[in-house]
C-alpha cells in the first residue's frame, strides 16, 4: 500500500547518496549528486533520473560540493522527513553561495506538495520536478542555467518510464528494484501519496520481464517488484490480453530458478489466493509478505478508509499461513489516529498478539496537509498518548520479533549472499526467503556475492540470525 512503501519515514536514513560506478568518469561534461529519502519507489526513481542525466552528459559524484547539479529525491509521508530534507537544502544553499554555477533541485513527493515554498518563499532551490516529470529534466536544467527558476509537477495518467533502463546506483550488484506500476487509487485518509504520485497505472508486462531477465544476465540474483499496491497491477496489451499480478509474478519467476523474487507492497483487500498459490508453487518467489494493517480496530480502519475490517485482515493472515505455512509476515502500525480511544488502541495490541508479526514499521500519527484526514478530522489524540501508545506497540512487537527469530535456532535456510557483514569482513551476510538477515563466517571458502549457501542457525537477536554454513 502507498504508506507502506514509505518505510524509512520517522527513521530516515539521513538520505542515501548515489554515485554509480563508471570506468571513465572523465567522459562526462558535468557532475551530478543525488540523495534519496523515504520509500523504495523513490530509490528506484533516482535510478531512472540517473539514466536520464547520463544521456545528457552528466556523470556521478559522491562529493556534492563539487557537483554541478545537486538533487534531493524527497518524501512527504511524515513531518520529520520533510524537516530533514529542508535542513539539507539549507546546507546546500550555503555552499552554493560560493559556487554560483551549482544548481539545486528537489524531486519526488515534496516537490509536488511544496513547490511554491521552495521556489518563492524560501528560495532554497532552482528547480522542482515531480515524480511524473523526470523526462523534462534536461529542458528544465537548460532553463535554470539561463537564470530562470523551473518547475514541472504535472501528474500523468500514463507515465511509467517503461522504456528507460535504470542506472543501478551503488547497489550491491545482487539485488535490484523493478518498478511495475505507479500511483495509488486507494485514498487512505492519512496518506498524501495519491495527491503527489497520482492515479494507478501499470507498466507494460513485457518490459518488466525483459528488465528482470537483463538484470539476471548482468549477475543480479534478486529483484523486488515495486508498486504502491502491487496486487492491483493490471495491464492489458495491444492484443487485448490482460495480465494481473499473479500471472506477472509467475512470468518473472520463470526467468530463472536462480533469480529470487520479492515484492512490495500488498493491500489486505487486494492480495488474492492466486498470488498466494503462485508463491507456494515457485521456490524462487520468497516466502515473505508485507501486509500493512495500520490499526486493529474496525472503526478506526473505516476512519482511515482502509476498506477492510479487523476480521477481514485476520482471515487474510490465516489464509496466507494456510497456503504458505512458513511465510514471513510484517506490517505497518499507526498509533493515535484521529479519535482513537484507549480501547481501540488495545484492539491493535490484541491483533498483534494474534498475528505475531516477524517485524513491523511503527509510527505515531502525523497529520499531513492536503490529506483527507487533515481536511475532515481533528487530530485530537494528545502527543503524550500517541507516544505512550507507540511505545506499547514497539515493546510488544520487539517481543514478538525476538520470539520469531529465536524460533529459527536449529533450522537451516538457503541464504543469498549480499556482501560482507557490517560488523566484520570475516563474515558474510544475506537474507533468507522470509526476509530475515543471516550472518555467518566466510570459512575460507571461495564464495562471492550472489552465491546461494545453506546456513544452520545457532543464535538470534530480535533482528538478526547467526549461523554456520552447512
Amino acid at each position: 500500500m502507498t504508506e507502506t512503501l514509505h518505510k524509512v519515514v520517522d527513521e530516515l536514513r539521513q538520505g542515501e547518496a548515489y554515485a554509480p560506478f563508471t570506468n571513465d568518469p572523465n567522459i562526462f561534461k558535468k557532475k551530478f549528486y543525488i540523495e534519496s529519502y523515504g520509500c523504495q519507489m523513490n530509490f528506484s526513481d533516482s535510478e531512472i533520473v540517473a539514466s536520464i542525466l547520463h544521456t545528457e552528459g552528466f556523470g556521478p559524484t559522491r562529493n556534492w560540493e563539487e557537483a554541478d547539479l545537486v538533487l534531493l529525491n524527497t518524501c512527504s509521508i511524515r513531518e520529520k522527513a520533510e524537516q530533514t530534507v529542508r535542513n539539507r537544502l539549507q546546507a546546500f544553499r550555503k555552499v552554493k553561495e560560493n559556487s554560483p554555477g551549482m544548481l539545486i533541485g528537489v524531486l519526488g513527493c515534496m516537490a509536488e506538495r511544496l513547490k511554491a515554498k521552495f521556489l518563492e518563499e524560501e528560495k532554497l532551490v532552482d528547480l522542482v520536478v515531480g515524480p511524473d516529470a523526470y523526462r523534462s529534466l534536461p529542458s528544465l536544467i537548460a532553463e535554470t542555467e539561463s537564470g530562470q527558476k523551473s518547475v514541472n509537477v504535472l501528474l500523468s495518467r500514463e507515465e511509467t518510464y517503461a522504456d528507460i533502463s535504470p542506472v543501478r546506483l551503488d547497489g550491491n550488484g545482487v539485488s535490484a528494484f523493478v518498478s511495475i506500476m505507479r500511483g495509488c487509487n486507494n485514498m487512505c485518509t492519512f496518506c498524501v501519496v495519491p495527491f503527489t504520485r497520482g492515479r494507478e497505472r501499470s507498466r507494460n508486462a513485457e518490459s518488466i520481464i525483459n528488465e528482470c531477465r537483463n538484470l539476471f544476465e548482468e549477475g543480479y540474483r534478486e529483484v523486488t517488484l515495486l508498486g504502491q499496491n502491487v496486487d492491483s497491477y493490471d495491464y492489458t496489451n495491444a492484443d487485448g490480453v490482460t495480465v494481473t499480478f499473479g500471472p506477472l509474478l509467475e512470468q518473472v519467476a520463470l526467468v530463472s530458478p536462480l533469480l529470487r523474487i520479492r515484492f512490495s507492497t500488498s493491500h489486505p483487500k487486494d492480495i488474492t489466493d492466486d498470488v498466494l498459490h503462485t508463491m507456494a508453487k515457485y521456490n524462487n518467489i520468497c516466502n515473505y509478505i508485507h501486509l500493512p494493517v495500520q490499526s486493529g480496530n474496525t472503526r478506526i480502519l473505516q476512519h482511515m478508509n482502509r476498506t477492510y475490517t479487523r476480521e477481514w485482515y485476520l482471515h487474510k493472515v490465516q489464509r496466507i499461513r494456510s497456503i504458505i505455512p512458513d511465510c514471513g509476515l510484517s506490517t505497518d502500525v499507526i498509533s493515535g489516529f484521529c479519535s482513537e480511544t484507549e480501547e481501540e488502541h488495545q484492539d491493535t495490541l490484541s491483533l498483534m498478539e494474534l498475528c505475531r508479526f516477524d517485524m513491523a514499521y511503527m509510527f505515531s500519527y502525523s497529520e499531513r496537509p492536503g490529506t483527507l484526514a487533515a481536511r475532515r478530522f481533528a487530530d485530537d489524540v494528545s502527543e503524550e498518548d500517541k507516544k505512550r501508545r507507540l511505545t506499547e506497540i514497539i515493546n510488544l512487537q520487539n517481543g514478538h520479533s525476538r520470539e520469531s527469530y529465536t524460533a529459527d535456532i536449529g533450522k537451516t535456510f538457503e541464504v543469498l549472499i549480499e556482501g560482507d557483514s557490517k560488523r566484520s569482513d570475516m563474515d558474510w551476510c544475506g537474507r533468507n526467503s522470509q526476509n530475515k538477515m543471516v550472518v555467518f563466517p566466510k570459512g575460507g571458502l571461495p564464495l562471492k556475492k550472489g552465491d546461494y549457501v545453506h546456513v544452520t542457525i545457532f543464535s538470534a537477536t530480535s533482528a538478526t540470525l547467526r549461523g554456520e554454513m552447512v
